[in-house]
C-alpha cells in the first residue's frame, strides 16, 4: 500500500510539473530568449505590435424599427450605420437591441438587463407605438425618463441619443402636437443629443415603406441611417 501511494506520490509531483511547464511555455511564449542575445525579451516586446483597443459600443435600443422589421438584419438601419463607422475605422461596434412592438414601458422593463455591460453611446428609438396606440404621454415621458436614468447610472460617461418621433393627427391636433414635442423636451432635460425626427423623408412616402404604411423598405431604411449618421458621427468622432 505505501508503495503504491509512494508512486501515485511520484506521478502527481511529475504531472504537477509538466502542467507549470505547460502554462509557463503558454503564458511565456512572447518573451523567449536566443542565445546571442541578453536582453530578447525587450526586442521582442518592442517589436510586437500593439494590441487593438477593444472597440466602445453603439446600443440601438428601440422598437420594429431599429430591429428591422420586413427587411433583413443587414439592411436595417444600425447595420448600415455599422457599416459607415467601419467604413471610417472609428472604434466602435454596433449593438442593435430592438424588439419589435416595444413600447416604452416593455423598455423600461428590460433596460437593466440590456445594460450589463458598459456603452459609449445609447440611441433611443422608443414612443412611437405609445402614439399609435393612445398611450397617456404622462407614461410616455416617465417611461423614458426612466430608461435614460438607467443608462446614467449603469454607464454614466455615455452619449445619449434620442430619437424623436411623430405620428399621424388620428388621435387629435393636441395629442399629436404634445407627442411631438416631449423628445425635445426630454432630450433638453437629460442634455442629450436630439435626432428631431427620425422617418423624415421617409415617413408617409409609400414607395419607402412597406404595405402597412408604417416600416420602411430597404431604401427607407437607407434614408433613415443617412438620417441617423448626420447627427451620430460628429458624437463618435468627439468620442
Amino acid at each position: 500500500m505505501k508503495f503504491w501511494q509512494n508512486r501515485q506520490m511520484v506521478y502527481s509531483v511529475i504531472s504537477g510539473l509538466i502542467v507549470c511547464l505547460t502554462v509557463w511555455n503558454c503564458g511565456s511564449s512572447d518573451t523567449k530568449t536566443t542565445s546571442d542575445s541578453g536582453n530578447s525579451t525587450s526586442k521582442t516586446s518592442a517589436a510586437s505590435p500593439m494590441a487593438p483597443a477593444k472597440k466602445q459600443i453603439v446600443l440601438f435600443y428601440g422598437n420594429s424599427l431599429t430591429a428591422g422589421y420586413g427587411v433583413e438584419p443587414s439592411q436595417a438601419f444600425p447595420a448600415l450605420v455599422g457599416k459607415k463607422i467601419d467604413s471610417l475605422g472609428l472604434n466602435y461596434t454596433v449593438v442593435n437591441a430592438g424588439l419589435s412592438g416595444e413600447t416604452t414601458a416593455g423598455g423600461k422593463s428590460r433596460i437593466s438587463w440590456v445594460m450589463r455591460q458598459p456603452v459609449a453611446v445609447f440611441v433611443l428609438e422608443l414612443g412611437g407605438n405609445d402614439g399609435l396606440r393612445g398611450l397617456p404621454l404622462t407614461a410616455t415621458r416617465q417611461n423614458l425618463q426612466a430608461i435614460m436614468d438607467t443608462v446614467r447610472k449603469k454607464s454614466p460617461e455615455a452619449t445619449i441619443v434620442l430619437a424623436g418621433m411623430q405620428i399621424p393627427p388620428n388621435m387629435g391636433t393636441t395629442y399629436t402636437k404634445e407627442f411631438r414635442g416631449l423628445f425635445n423636451e426630454l432630450a433638453v432635460k437629460n442634455k442629450a443629443v436630439l435626432i428631431p425626427f427620425l422617418l423624415e423623408g421617409v415617413g408617409g412616402i409609400p414607395k419607402l415603406n412597406q404595405p402597412d404604411g408604417i416600416h420602411p423598405t430597404p431604401d427607407g431604411h437607407k434614408l433613415v441611417a443617412n438620417t441617423v449618421w448626420k447627427v451620430l458621427k460628429p458624437v463618435l468622432e468627439k468620442e
